[in-house]
């Protein structure tokens, strides 16, 4: 590695083996050589004067390719596909007069850019199925663990530690189910020609049209796609692209959501992010234990919803059939939004998959709150033994605010149940009022509610994917 010039953090630091593959050299460049392959197959297959020899002879050399002479070449044609061209034919001589034969550039990029594309959705797929299996597992384990709700990071009603998690997976879930939609229905963009009309491939087939459209069928098919977009310009529409990008942003909004709960709970002491034994928080302050994984999600997420726009505005001028101003845009926001994506789901699986839970710490904060709470059910309890609603309801409002009060300026614990219990005027059976003050009491239907998630939504998906399950993730820093 060069010392001496920029690395990108998303191939040094970040992103997976994987991911780096499907959008490295020799991913792109081996599959020009197969979309070359292929068209030749084709073509002679529907008649065309392309000898065995010569199809043999590109098999022969798919993968031997010289990247030096490449580069040479495109230094002098200042054409990166012409540049293949002449280096695939200076190794497959006999077959160099039918490579790219009727075929525009826009075959090779556009084909191979949604052939990784479908890839790397592939990929996207996998981890996310894992993550909500980690999750899931995480959640039926505290599913019945009282803990503060909040609304605007204020206390409210109780809810539980697994049906919060649920709140995780659902997001995830409607990400899965359109990475899903989009990978399964995916169109290769075929042979199409140079503005989309198919001209050379009319002079070549002697006007039969029928050929030229079975031959974009064999391609699209031999490729593993389901169907190729019935029309084009030179390239595919690039409200893909856009579509793409977004959905790489939906699921980095999901992970930041995730990210800052989970810096938040950490704050307050009650869920921890895995923290390794020779971890360092602070180089200044020993005993910090910060959330650094969440907070690389929350800084990758924001860089993957920003990178959204950018195919949005390609989309947007294109002008006409076809402009170039799309192919250093492509070049750039396409890799790059998934190795951060894909890097947010290596380290959501991580943190997912050790979480510490503190109870007693959880079961502190509740004490503190819940007496607030309950009142309303203290009021409803006095009612029903023959109280007055609205002065119960002022009784116990004074009695808050005096117990508020000691909380807030002295620093005291909250008393508001002992000063109810000790009110004469406050008609309720002290045994009942403690038993009331049971936070299972306030969790409404949490338990069922995570039950019947987990069987019903999530259950049914690990089974569909199950052939998805066993990811092993690695954390380079």
């Amino acid at each position: 590695m060069s010392t001496s010039v920029y690395q990108n953090p998303l191939v040094e630091r970040y992103g997976s083996e994987e991911m780096l593959y499907i959008f490295s050299s020799d991913y792109k460049f081996t599959t020009w050589r197969k979309l070359w392959i292929a068209l030749a197959e084709a073509q002679k297959s529907l008649g065309l004067n392309i000898t065995d020899e010569q199809i043999q002879a590109l098999k022969d050399q798919a993968t031997n390719i010289d990247y030096d002479k490449a580069k040479e070449y495109e230094r002098k044609f200042r054409h990166d596909v012409m540049a293949h061209v002449h280096a695939y034919g200076d190794v497959a001589p006999i077959a160099k007069p039918i490579i790219h034969l009727g075929a525009t550039s826009a075959f090779l990029g556009d084909n191979t850019d949604l052939i990784q594309i479908k890839e790397a959705l592939a990929l996207v797929e996998k981890k996310i199925v894992n993550i909500l299996a980690k999750l899931s597992e995480f959640a039926n384990q505290y599913k019945d663990l009282p803990t503060l709700g909040f609304t605007h990071f204020q206390p409210a009603q109780l809810t539980t530690v697994g049906k919060r998690a649920t709140l995780w997976m659902q997001s995830l879930m409607l990400d899965l189910e359109e990475v899903s939609l989009r990978k399964d229905t995916m169109r290769f963009r075929g042979v199409k020609g140079t503005t989309g009309t198919a001209a050379s491939f009319k002079e070549l087939f002697d006007g039969d049209y029928d050929k030229v459209k079975t031959l974009d069928q064999i391609l699209t098919q031999k490729f593993g796609f389901s169907a190729s977009y019935a029309v084009t310009g030179q390239t595919y529409d690039r409200k893909f692209d856009a579509q793409i990008l977004n959905l790489l942003s939906n699921i980095a909004q999901s992970a930041h959501k995730f990210s800052n709960d989970i810096r938040l709970l950490q704050h307050l002491k009650e869920i921890e992010e895995p923290f390794e034994k020779d971890q360092i928080g602070s180089s200044a302050m020993a005993y910090k234990r910060n959330p650094m994984r969440s907070e690389r999600m929350s800084a990758l997420a924001k860089f993957v919803i920003s990178m959204a726009s950018s195919p949005a505005m390609v989309a947007a001028t294109q002008w006409f059939e076809r402009t170039l101003d799309d192919s250093a845009n492509k070049r750039l926001s396409i890799p790059q939004s998934f190795l951060a994506i894909d890097s947010i789901l290596d380290i959501w699986y991580d943190v997912a998959s050790g979480l510490v839970v503190y109870p007693a710490m959880i079961a502190r904060h509740i004490e503190e709150e819940l007496p607030f709470m309950a009142t309303e059910y203290i009021i409803m309890q006095g009612v029903k033994n023959g109280g007055d609603r609205q002065v119960l309801h002022e009784q116990i409002r004074t009695h808050s605010m005096a117990a508020a009060r000691q909380v807030k300026e002295e620093g005291k614990t909250n008393d508001l149940i002992q000063r109810i219990s000790e009110d004469s005027t406050i008609q309720i059976d002290k045994t009942k009022l403690g038993e009331m003050m049971n936070p299972l009491n306030f969790i409404g239907f949490a338990i069922q509610q995570t039950d019947d998630f987990l069987s019903e939504e999530i259950a049914p998906l690990l089974e569909k994917y199950q052939e998805h399950l066993g990811l092993k993730v690695a954390i380079k820093y």
